[in-house]
């Protein structure tokens, strides 16, 4: 098991990081893309993963130098995805962290995601048992990454954001635990990243 003593807090990532749902989002992204006439990159929309929504359409709009409405077309990823009919899957390793350190360390979850969707996530795997202090893209004006959503989520906590570390499955998340001034545990396909190798956790 990963040794985070020194640490006073936990702040986690939710899509990709404790849940197993960024397939579905993808799948829904191509499916949004094509619907606009977006062309589109799995790769470039796996690394916005973190990236609020309406914030996602902006760097699209950018790329591709269009104007859609970043609400209509959040609202239609959000159609998409739904029709998806997801069955939400929790990643054992980050599992397996937050289960140990549960009332030990202060745990918290800040994700891009919007508050209800994040809430139906934590409710249907029963994570919202263990984490109750949750900062959603629907609770901050600048999504990650920007370092708003970590601050934000340690100030909840009453902890400095020096003795948070987050774990994260994005380089924006990423940069945007870095910008706070917190530590970061990469989590890549399911696995925990140490140094830049996969950490088996025993």
């Amino acid at each position: 098991m990963l040794d985070l003593s020194s640490y006073s807090a936990i702040i986690f990532d939710m899509d990709g990081t404790l849940i197993d749902s960024m397939g579905a989002h993808i799948q829904a992204w191509r499916m949004t893309c094509e619907h606009f006439s977006y062309p589109f990159d799995g790769d470039f929309m796996h690394g916005l993963g973190g990236v609020p929504t309406r914030q996602t359409v902006v760097l699209l709009n950018e790329k591709f130098n269009l104007q859609h409405s970043p609400d209509d077309v959040a609202a239609k990823k959000r159609e998409f995805w739904l029709t998806l009919d997801d069955t939400p899957r929790i990643i054992e390793q980050t599992h397996q962290v937050l289960q140990h350190y549960h009332g030990k360390l202060k745990m918290g979850i800040g994700t891009g995601a919007e508050r209800a969707h994040a809430v139906d996530l934590l409710n249907k795997t029963g994570l919202d048992q263990l984490v109750t202090t949750l900062v959603t893209a629907s609770d901050v004006t600048h999504g990650k990454p920007h370092p708003e959503t970590f601050l934000t989520v340690a100030q909840l906590l009453g902890v400095e954001p020096a003795k948070c570390v987050v774990f994260e499955d994005t380089l924006i998340g990423k940069e945007a635990a870095t910008r706070a001034g917190m530590d970061c545990i990469l989590v890549l396909d399911g696995q925990i990243q140490q140094e830049g190798q996969s950490l088996l956790l025993a």
